[in-house]
């Protein structure tokens, strides 16, 4: 064997080079951070004509580069951005091929900053598009939400916890619930992005700079608030892109949660939903099946977005200020989390605009389940004035007569009532139903159909949804 082999196997044989090559590979981030080259050129941008403004550069100068910059975001809207591992990351990429473009004054453009501010602010104007790109989506999923609430506001269903059947409720009721879950995960995002927009542009590598910048006018250029206020922490904390992954995150749970819903109403035993063809795959053997994959690959993204936002939070726990290469390794996890979730909300605002609720079938399911149990023990607290603790036990022995004849408790007859507790009158009959169950849960917040169209009616008002009239 060669001495070269031996040293080459020594460094992995990948590396023909050695070290430099291993270094070459793990110093360069152009294969993800491209991403960011519209921000770059932005923020490029600002910072030119900035420094022309302040007389940092000629305003001969600040034209050509601003002019420059404009053909290069050209060349990469055409035909993508050229990885070139030896230009490590996109602002090397693009200062570089501006040089080629106007000569020497390209290397007038990053006066007054450094990579570190630069990455800093790219980065933080990737996150705010995405959270406003997020945002987007989340409303299109309220609005199907909302959409077929107001169809099925008086569809009855059973409730459950422990997914043991509890107590009726309405389909619209449910569908409302991922309503106010979505609408707290866009105020997540929408206080994330409030918080992190601050520019860190002219914060430079981490003291700030001796030349006479407008920090003020980079900021606003950029639809920033103003700048930061500390140059440290300028560069060195990605609190914003956690903040990004963690309202993340709980949106996936949330998407996570519905797509399980789904899932479990598709299946045979329950039939409640057929799901739309579109999102949904058969099997390769059985050909009777219709797989729920798109719900169920939503359920598995969220524990991938989880780990991305484990995987930054572990990255950051121990760094000094101000910048170390591990931040490098900020950008995958919030990249994939923000496609995964995109998908994500994609595929569950397309399940709930289109899937086929069998409401006959989830109405017979909450008669079967003694559903109305409560309503019992209820009826005789309110008519019979019987303590709750002592309805509850009379009703249990109601329910247990009913179950041993398979029966449901309103088909019980009123002599057989009457032997459990003479209090018991035909009156009792009125609040056993399905239907009188879901009308008498009429709190705010209830599953009352009244109820749950007055919701959805303040929901569309609240996003904009006027002269949309709701299913009675």
């Amino acid at each position: 064997m060669s001495g070269n082999s031996g040293s080459n196997q020594m460094w992995g044989g990948r590396f023909a080079a050695g070290p430099s090559a291993i270094m070459r590979e793990i110093n360069a981030s152009i294969p993800f951070d491209k991403a960011l080259w519209r921000q770059d050129i932005a923020a490029s941008k600002a910072h030119v004509a900035m420094l022309g403004q302040q007389g940092i550069v000629s305003h001969e100068d600040a034209a050509l580069i601003a002019q420059g910059l404009d053909t290069v975001a050209g060349e990469y809207e055409a035909h993508g951005v050229p990885e070139d591992w030896d230009l490590e990351d996109i602002h090397m990429t693009t200062e570089n091929r501006l040089a080629e473009l106007i000569g020497p004054a390209a290397g007038r453009l990053h006066t007054a900053r450094s990579r570190n501010d630069q990455v800093a602010t790219d980065f933080r104007l990737w996150v705010r598009d995405a959270m406003d790109q997020m945002d987007a989506g989340l409303l299109a999923l309220q609005i199907a939400l909302v959409t077929r609430a107001g169809e099925h506001a008086a569809s009855i269903m059973p409730g459950f916890t422990h997914l043991q059947t509890a107590q009726p409720v309405t389909l619209g009721h449910h569908l409302m619930a991922y309503y106010e879950m979505i609408a707290r995960d866009r105020s997540r995002f929408a206080d994330a992005r409030a918080r992190m927009n601050r520019s860190p542009l002219g914060a430079a590598a981490l003291a700030g700079t001796g030349f006479p910048i407008d920090r003020f006018h980079t900021a606003a250029a950029l639809g920033f608030d103003g700048p930061t206020d500390n140059s440290l922490d300028s560069v060195s904390d990605r609190d914003f892109a956690l903040d990004y992954l963690m309202a993340a995150a709980q949106c996936s749970l949330h998407l996570s949660r519905l797509a399980e819903e789904f899932i479990i109403w598709a299946s045979q035993p329950f039939g409640f939903v057929t799901l739309p063809d579109s999102l949904s795959t058969g099997s390769s053997i059985m050909p009777q099946k219709k797989n729920p994959d798109a719900a169920e690959l939503v359920r598995g993204h969220s524990g991938r977005i989880v780990g991305c936002l484990t995987s930054l939070m572990i990255t950051m726990k121990g760094l000094p200020l101000a910048y170390s290469k591990d931040m490098q390794d900020d950008k995958p996890p919030v990249f994939e989390a923000a496609s995964l979730l995109a998908l994500s909300v994609a595929a569950m605002t397309g399940m709930v605009a289109e899937a086929r609720f069998r409401t006959e079938r989830m109405r017979g399911a909450a008669e079967l389940g003694y559903a109305t149990a409560t309503d019992l023990a209820d009826w005789l607290v309110r008519q019979a004035n019987i303590p709750f603790r002592e309805a509850h036990h009379i009703t249990g022995s109601a329910v247990k007569l009913a179950e041993s004849r398979g029966i449901a408790l309103d088909q019980l007859s009123l002599e057989d009532l009457k032997a459990i507790d003479t209090r018991i009158d035909e009156r009792v009959y009125a609040a056993l139903s399905v239907e009188a169950s879901v009308a008498a849960r009429c709190s705010h917040g209830g599953t009352a159909p009244a109820e749950v169209r007055k919701r959805v009616a303040q929901a569309r008002e609240a996003l904009g949804l006027h002269g949309f009239a709701l299913e009675e």
